[in-house]
């Protein structure tokens, strides 16, 4: 959509009361509605141990333990409350495990093997787009 003046918003939002009203002190609101939504997909191989440290997650931090190959799965959902969905389907998908998840935000993050990861995102982006009818981003990796 193009760039629009605050006149010609106040006329769309507004029609044939425009002119009744224009001149007059409005108040206006903005709500957030959320729709069915996977807005963020992205499966990443971090080669330094300080970004899994920054997120908490508990991959790389142990003395002795060896995680080479071990993954981050980002997936961020709308409405918000879909993430305890994914978690499910993650889970059941993969051998993962759930490195954070936020029902009030939509936020997904999950750690386990790049094969694990990628299969889990895959499977939780597939669902919901074919069984949930949500609309989906592409899958990004790196």
């Amino acid at each position: 959509m193009a760039n629009i003046t605050k006149k010609e918003l106040l006329e769309k939002i507004f029609h044939d009361d425009y002119e009744r009203l224009k001149g007059k002190k409005l108040r206006m609101t903005r709500v957030r509605v959320p729709g069915k939504e996977v807005c963020l997909a992205h499966v990443l191989s971090p080669s330094e141990a300080s970004i899994y440290q920054n997120l908490s997650l508990h991959i790389g931090v142990h003395e002795g333990e060896d995680h080479t190959g071990e993954s981050i799965g980002l997936i961020r959902f709308t409405p918000w409350e879909a993430v305890v969905a994914a978690a499910d389907i993650a889970i059941k998908s993969a051998n993962i495990e759930i490195g954070f998840m936020d029902r009030f935000c939509g936020s997904l993050i999950i750690t386990g093997r790049l094969a694990e990861v990628r299969t889990a995102v895959e499977e939780v982006v597939r669902s919901f787009q074919e069984d949930l009818g949500f609309r989906t981003c592409e899958i990004h990796k790196s």
